[in-house]
């Protein structure tokens, strides 16, 4: 059994605590929540349950039998319901729900009450296609307020959804659709991203070459007229054709609390990708209660977060938890740096966003372009910025806080996966001090501890597997179709403890520091390294804007530290730039993490959802043929990497 302590560690010092105005108009700010729900966590929850609108109350709150759980049994609700209909009964009917910015131009507002007519008649054009409750639907589209529309009537009549990252490939959507086996495909004949077509409608026909379950295709015009997607007769039908006639009201389904809201595929390592599933009340009640707590969510705020809804993030942090709480979103079909590397700044300007939730690669990237991007705008509207997706370097950190937060917002630094749903570690912005690249503490209820190999306590500032001791409401059902191999992922390791395949370890705070994921470890001469803080203690460097580290064959050490780097603009690639990050390394954790080769480049390869594929550039270091590239973003920055790395090896 392999060792789990990490052996060198980043230093970090800088201390964040809220600001005494910030604390006094915080949605939460008295820190007695975190004892009275650690005292009795049902009943906490069943409070926070009470958040939501129910058509029958449950009578029990949890029924646990490992690895399954059950949560407010007996009670029946529904997600649309809640994210709209209850809104449409207040003043709120005439407030903005979405704010859209397409990539080329163009903007739109829908009202609460704009969203409950087009989810009405969007829910009864899906019935008139034969879809009934508990049939999956599969949704493909770009980032525009209808595949929100779309989402949400799934929800209104019953009918799980599955939507796929615009992004992905025909061969990655055939893959999904058959293992749902959806009835009916909801795209559009495409989208815009960089300035490009992205194809949709094209994907879409490829893929359904092998997949025969789908019975009718919903297309919706973004292109315009000009562009001809290939329609099939029969099967492929206008979205506009088909609401034009639709009726006005359709009733929601009273769902219960155990009933399936969706489908989520996630890649799994085998290539077969995971489904996901999610249910209804447990899951509303864990992204109700988290966006109003950890982005400290005011009716008069206006809400950024910049992911797709084709991620988790999207799903559950654009649609369904600030939705729930009749927030104002806004969102954007396209790319960061499209016309120009100021397009996030210049809505931020634009729409007055008060609330900003993004990934670490985002930060990085901004990093990398340099301040004068966000000089152009003014950012004084926002009060609070968010990071998802990975764990975030502290120099990051820092840049995201000084950059965009004018030293002013607090920073939640948010934890969870797919599988959980919702947020599990982070801020609450009105009690805790934050601290650059830490997660800090658990969100009141949830229960994570760190282990070794024989499921011991590591004790602090330790490095072992994160894993959550209880179960929590958000907390993924399992995988469609697959008990067996969900059990095997997550519940295998441990019995009766949620494995989270990342690692971590907590400081004399009691403040979670997340290490990547458990294969993300290099051991040097028998001591143990995080990838993450090595990178971390790179990024701290002021000619670097993003690194990845992985581990390489050392035949003294056993592994040696490869890094590949990407350096800022005005910095010059040379062996003296190499040697001065090596030192900068032993600076920052000491002389056993000092690189043994230094890469430049121009990229890294990375999934569409932003995450580096460290696997890939191991593939790379090892000589080793790809693996599977189908998830990149652009797969033709590995191949260039490793044809780089081949004629450049130290």
């Amino acid at each position: 059994m392999r060792p789990t302590a990490i052996d060198a560690l980043l230093q970090e010092t800088r201390v964040f605590p809220p600001s005494e105005e910030f604390k006094k108009q915080a949605n939460v700010n008295d820190p007695k929540i975190y004892e009275e729900a650690a005292q009795d966590y049902l009943a906490f929850w069943a409070r926070c349950a009470e958040m939501l609108d129910w058509f029958e109350k449950w009578h029990t709150v949890l029924e646990w039998n490992p690895p399954y759980a059950k949560w407010f049994i007996g009670g029946k609700l529904n997600a649309c319901y809640n994210c709209v209909d209850r809104h449409v009964k207040t003043w709120r009917r005439n407030k903005a729900a979405l704010i859209w910015e397409g990539e080329p131009g163009g903007e739109r507002v829908l009202t609460y009450s704009d969203l409950h007519r087009e989810v009405q008649k969007f829910a009864n054009v899906l019935k008139s296609l034969g879809v009934r409750k508990g049939d999956r639907v599969c949704i493909y589209m770009p980032l525009i307020p209808e595949v929100v529309i779309a989402m949400l009537a799934c929800a209104r009549i019953g009918a799980p959804h599955s939507v796929v990252f615009g992004g992905f490939s025909a061969e990655a959507l055939a893959d999904r659709i058959n293992d749902a086996q959806a009835k009916v495909l909801i795209t559009a004949d495409g989208g815009y991203r960089r300035g490009s077509i992205v194809p949709l409608k094209r994907n879409a026909d490829e893929a359904l070459k092998n997949a025969p379950s789908i019975e009718k295709v919903v297309v919706y015009q973004r292109l315009g007229t000009d562009y001809n997607a290939p329609m099939t007769p029969g099967r492929d039908l206008w979205w506009h054709e088909l609401m034009a006639n639709a009726p006005l009201v359709c009733e929601p389904e009273p769902m219960d609390s155990e009933d399936l809201l969706y489908l989520l595929y996630t890649s799994g390592s085998t290539g077969k990708p995971k489904g996901i599933m999610h249910t209804t009340g447990g899951y509303m009640t864990g992204v109700t209660v988290t966006t109003k707590w950890v982005f400290d969510l005011k009716d008069e705020d206006v809400y950024w977060c910049t992911a797709d809804v084709g991620w988790v993030t999207g799903h559950s942090y654009i649609v369904y938890g600030p939705l729930a709480n009749g927030a104002t979103c806004v969102i954007y079909e396209g790319a960061p740096d499209y016309p120009d590397r100021d397009r996030f700044w210049a809505i931020v300007e634009k729409y007055r966003v008060n609330i900003l939730y993004t990934a670490p690669t985002a930060i990085r990237a901004f990093m990398k372009w340099g301040e004068q991007y966000p000089k152009k705008h003014d950012l004084s509207s926002l009060r609070l910025l968010g990071t998802v997706g990975e764990p975030i370097n502290p120099e990051a950190w820092m840049w995201y806080h000084e950059h965009i937060g004018g030293g002013r917002c607090p920073i939640v630094d948010t934890w969870w996966q797919t599988e959980t749903g919702a947020i599990m570690i982070t801020p609450l912005p009105g009690i805790v001090a934050t601290k650059p690249g830490s997660a800090t503490r658990p969100f009141p209820g949830i229960f994570p501890e760190i282990l070794d190999d024989a499921g011991n306590p590591v004790g602090i500032d330790r490095g072992g597997y994160l894993v959550i001791t209880k179960p929590w409401p958000a907390m993924t059902r399992g995988l469609w179709g697959d008990p067996e191999r969900f059990k095997q992922t997550y519940w295998s390791k441990y019995e009766g403890i949620y494995f989270t395949g990342d690692g971590a370890r907590r400081d004399s705070d009691g403040y979670f520091w997340l290490l990547g994921r458990v294969d993300d470890v290099i051991n040097v001469s028998g001591h143990r390294l995080s990838t993450m803080e090595v990178e971390s203690a790179l990024v701290d460097h002021p000619a670097v804007a993003e690194a990845a580290v992985i581990g390489v064959h050392h035949e003294i050490k056993g592994q040696g530290i490869a890094a590949f780097v990407i350096i800022k603009e005005g910095y010059t690639a040379n062996e003296s730039l190499k040697d001065a990050l090596k030192q900068h390394v032993v600076q920052k954790i000491g002389a056993i993490a000092r690189p043994d080769q230094i890469f430049f480049t121009a990229d890294l390869p990375k999934t569409r959802s932003g995450k580096i594929m460290r696997r890939l550039l191991r593939d790379i270091a090892e000589g080793r043929a790809l693996g599977d590239t189908t998830t990149l973003a652009d797969p033709a920055v590995v191949q260039a990497l490793k044809e780089k790395y081949e004629g450049q090896e130290e």
